[in-house]
């Protein structure tokens, strides 16, 4: 897998059968702390003691580190539980060698067997197309990432029907984030019952989408 050394001097992946970096090439780490940790309010929600989030399209982990990184920071003894749904599972064996700035990256570097526990995370992950394993995925979550390739790639990811799966999985006010803006996308999320409104703009004009479950 081809390494792309992104504008903020982390590194990102190619991804050959879709044509598309994992990341964007402004930033991998940024766009992972500015984009999905951090306008998912992770720091106040950490302040309960607990939170759950759903990564879909789980990649190379960067926006679950962020998360981690965020929560431990407000709040050091909370419990963090993450799903991860990810199609590739070789990808694992390709995050052995980076080294982000992220304090708690080892905890994606040492998953084994799908699998990660200590005293502050339990991350699990399941592997095959999120359509499907999104329907074994069980318990309400407070914030979802939604990182899939572009909707011209991988369409069957944005669609209402999808958005919907997503929506019985999150909390009432739970809040979803994701890269994309395109009108189409943010129609399918209001038809699920999100409230919808822009999110940051990193390394692009355009701002991302933050959804809020109704």
């Amino acid at each position: 897998m081809k390494k792309i050394l992104t504008g903020d001097g982390s590194f990102t992946f190619l991804n050959e059968e879709f044509k598309e970096v994992y990341h964007s090439i402004s930033g991998a780490e940024e766009e992972a702390v500015k984009k999905y940790a951090a306008p998912t309010n992770i720091f106040e929600l950490a302040k309960k003691g607990r939170i759950r989030i759903l990564d879909i399209c789980f990649g190379m982990g960067y926006n679950s580190s962020a998360a981690i990184d965020i929560a431990l920071n407000s709040n050091p003894e909370c419990r963090i539980d993450i799903i991860g749904l990810e199609k590739d599972k070789s990808l694992l064996n390709s995050l052995k060698d980076l080294k982000p700035k992220f304090k708690n990256y080892d905890i994606i570097r040492n998953i084994k067997n799908d699998f990660y526990k200590d005293s502050n995370v339990d991350l699990r992950i399941l592997f095959g197309d999120a359509v499907e394993t999104i329907k074994k995925v069980e318990g309400l979550f407070d914030v979802c990432f939604l990182d899939p390739f572009s909707p011209r790639k991988l369409p069957s990811l944005w669609t209402q029907n999808f958005f919907k799966d997503i929506s019985s999985k999150l909390k009432t006010g739970g809040v979803l984030a994701t890269f994309s803006c395109a009108t189409h996308v943010r129609i399918n999320l209001v038809r699920a019952g999100f409230d919808v409104k822009d999110g940051p703009c990193i390394g692009r004009r355009a701002p991302s989408t933050i959804a809020v479950k109704l």
